[in-house]
């Protein structure tokens, strides 16, 4: 038997990917460590998983650890109302671990058992559907995009529309980069050469020719529009002031979203708009630098991951334009919050430190004025 796993990262900012990892799955499994416990992200993954509605197993992990108590561990999972087999409920269970491998071959069991109980199937026979996982844009190759086939078939030939986005199925890759001719439900494939870069978690299907693939590019193609962080005024608040342009530059387009939530949780007023004029992928250009630069204020570029070209680096410092890239998430967040603070608009305040009355003016020349006052 085949299957195959999406791990989604665990950190708050990635809820994104983690809710279109359980959209896409068949089965989830809700990873619970033995050392620390359920934390809020795993409330948050179970709430995914229940959201789509797909049969889930609970996996405690580090049972390698010394001083490990599993039971300890299934009474924090009641105390969630996680309540497994054997304490209350009837959701799978699994300690394991992930360091030696111990008591993995019965988790995959559990899998297939769950898959085979959920009754799932497929039509291998009709044109292959999915979900876009992840996409970026590879510097030789073009735009590339990560999916899944949920049912059908593909094959070479055929074209994947995404949203806007659409690809002739020539280049088709399996999880490793080895290059295949076909795929089947349940599998990961890559596929290079997009015409625009597919929208993250967008649905996908193929068709067998180049003009049907265009007209449904034509009828998704949707008009994008700038996106303010947080909130700009409100009634009764001071009026905007300033208009900060950022744009967002991340390696993969799934990064993207996870910047956008932490941007969303530095606290707004109604001095500073920050609006995201572009959120990409790939390096930093010198377009990128133009379309920040070129207003009343100077903007700011956000790279995640990602080089700056020469040229961008030489323009920014003629348009004033801040260029910082991050490799850690909250780094970028709290550069951000502390920049927003150097930048808000002060309030102008006058206070009369002296007045005087004149009684008699005695002379001016030179630039200099002589009087006399009370």
């Amino acid at each position: 038997n085949r299957i195959t796993f999406l791990d989604t990262p665990g950190h708050e900012a990635f809820k994104g990917i983690r809710g279109r990892g359980a959209t896409v799955a068949d089965i989830g499994i809700l990873i619970v460590s033995a050392e620390e416990g359920v934390k809020p992200q795993t409330i948050e993954a179970l709430n995914d998983i229940k959201k789509s509605g797909i049969p889930y197993i609970v996996a405690v992990t580090k049972i390698d650890k010394p001083g490990i108590n599993i039971e300890r561990t299934k009474q924090n999972l009641a105390e969630h109302e996680i309540y497994v087999e054997g304490y209350g409920g009837d959701i799978p269970f699994a300690a394991i671990s992930s360091k030696t491998g111990e008591v993995i071959p019965e988790l995959l069991d559990l899998i297939l058992l769950a898959a085979e109980l959920e009754g799932l199937d497929s039509d291998s026979k009709k044109p292959a559907e999915g979900l876009v996982i992840e996409a970026h844009v590879d510097p030789k190759r073009g735009a590339t995009a990560t999916l899944i086939v949920r049912d059908g078939h593909i094959t070479g030939g055929m074209f994947v529309v995404a949203g806007a986005a659409m690809a002739p199925v020539r280049i088709m890759e399996n999880f490793v980069g080895k290059p295949i001719k076909e795929a089947h439900p349940g599998s990961p494939i890559r596929i290079v050469g997009f015409s625009a870069l597919p929208t993250v978690g967008a649905q996908w299907t193929t068709v067998s020719s180049k003009k049907e693939a265009e007209s449904l590019v034509a009828a998704n193609r949707m008009p994008s529009a700038p996106v303010t962080v947080g909130k700009a005024a409100v009634e009764g608040e001071e009026a905007v002031h300033l208009v900060l342009p950022v744009i967002i530059k991340t390696d993969v387009a799934g990064m993207g979203e996870a910047v956008m939530h932490e941007l969303n949780k530095i606290p707004q007023d109604g001095r500073l708009e920050v609006r995201i004029v572009l959120r990409g992928v790939g390096s930093v250009t010198e377009n990128d630098v133009k379309l920040v630069g070129g207003g009343k204020t100077p903007g700011i570029v956000l790279g995640f991951n990602v080089k700056v070209e020469r040229e961008a680096r030489e323009l920014s410092l003629r348009l004033g334009v801040e260029i910082v890239t991050f490799e850690i998430i909250y780094k970028l967040a709290e550069w951000l919050g502390e920049e927003l603070a150097k930048r808000r608009p002060r309030s102008a305040t006058e206070v009369l430190a002296a007045a005087s009355k004149v009684l008699k003016f005695f002379s001016s020349q030179k630039g200099r004025v002589v009087l006399g006052g009370r």
